[in-house]
């Protein structure tokens, strides 16, 4: 296995949600995954890509969730007293 993976196989490792062109645009904004260049290649390390992945790693806090709804953190109202 390379340590290596030129644009369309960076484009495979994330099953086609980032296109070749969005790789492409990325490089010449400076963003995205590190890329090196050596001559007209451009490859991306894997080790930087699975760095990459670990720092747009967005986690989720499961002690939040019951099920599919959101546990309430806020008391409910007491109950309207009557008057009279």
């Amino acid at each position: 296995m390379s340590q290596f993976l030129t644009t369309e196989e960076v484009s495979e490792r994330y099953r086609g949600q980032i296109s070749t062109g969005t790789l492409e645009n990325w490089r010449t904004q400076r963003i995205g995954p590190p890329f090196v260049k050596i001559g007209r290649a451009v490859l991306y390390p894997r080790e930087e890509l699975d760095a990459w992945d670990k720092r747009n790693l967005v986690t989720c806090d499961d002690g939040k969730m019951e099920g599919r709804r959101r546990r309430r953190t806020v008391e409910r109202p007491a109950e309207p007293r009557s008057f009279g």
